[in-house]
């Protein structure tokens, strides 16, 4: 049982900023893969981060889908993320996090959240701008 990915999603889904923060070490590390100008250090970061998600999406919910201990100190959480911005607008990302775990608290992620796209290319749009530019 990953231990951490549900820590994150019952102080996720009580909106509770200092449990949330406190599953970070002071030092964590942030990777965005898709989105290196995204990566970041700190746990304070990780406060600004969520302290505008919760204002953002008052009604902010998180479902962890899957989670699994992949490796010593490594758990791997599936995430659906779902709620209402402040002006109506539907909020929607899901994907995978995989993060290390230290002293009980999250070292080191690689996020591969995206937001959920609403209308967009099918599967061979997307295949024909995707891998055969031009073409």
């Amino acid at each position: 049982m990953a231990e951490m990915m549900n820590r994150l999603r019952s102080a996720m889904n009580a909106h509770d900023l200092d449990a949330f923060v406190a599953c970070f070490a002071a030092d964590y590390e942030s990777r965005q893969p898709a989105h290196p100008n995204r990566d970041f250090h700190g746990s304070d970061q990780v406060r600004r981060n969520w302290e505008g998600v919760f204002a953002g999406v008052p009604d902010f919910a998180a479902e962890l889908v899957l989670s699994v201990v992949a490796d010593e100190g490594v758990e791997v959480g599936e995430w659906r993320w779902r709620g209402t911005h402040t002006d109506g607008s539907p909020f929607g990302m899901c994907g995978v996090i995989v993060a290390g775990v230290h002293d009980d608290r999250i070292a080191w992620a690689r996020l591969y959240m995206e937001p959920v796209e609403q209308g967009g290319a099918d599967i061979d749009e997307m295949v024909q701008e995707t891998y055969r530019p031009g073409g």
